[in-house]
């Protein structure tokens, strides 16, 4: 069996050829996330970047509404985003930080902050 220049002894295999089967951010901060940089974003558009159904994008959206982390409202044909960034995080080790903490180090522009999200 040949070895790929990757699997040669002593060499670690490129962050680009490592398995996905899990990442350090959950898909609701990442929709969090989409929905913290355009709060007028189309819930199809979230679920194209995130890589999960437009079902699933609903469903993640519904939690942040129901747990006080967003707010709907309904603009025309539209929905426009309100997020709490205020809120704690939900974990027990991270209740002490907020949302906009989390957001601020991933590079988010949140309103009446400094920066943007680097895009690559």
């Amino acid at each position: 069996m040949a070895v790929r220049e990757s699997e040669s002894v002593g060499k670690r295999p490129a962050v680009a050829d490592a398995p996905r089967d899990w990442t350090f951010l959950t898909n609701h901060a990442r929709v969090l996330l989409c929905i913290a940089e355009d709060p007028d974003v189309r819930l199809r558009d979230v679920a194209a970047t995130v890589g999960i159904t437009e079902r699933a994008t609903q469903h993640i959206v519904q939690q942040l509404e129901e747990a006080g982390y967003l707010e709907r409202e309904r603009v025309g044909r539209r929905n426009r985003y309100q997020l709490h960034a205020d809120r704690p995080l939900r974990h027990p080790m991270d209740h002490e930080h907020q949302v906009s903490e989390l957001l601020n180090v991933l590079g988010a522009a949140l309103p009446g902050t400094k920066g943007a999200r680097r895009r690559t």
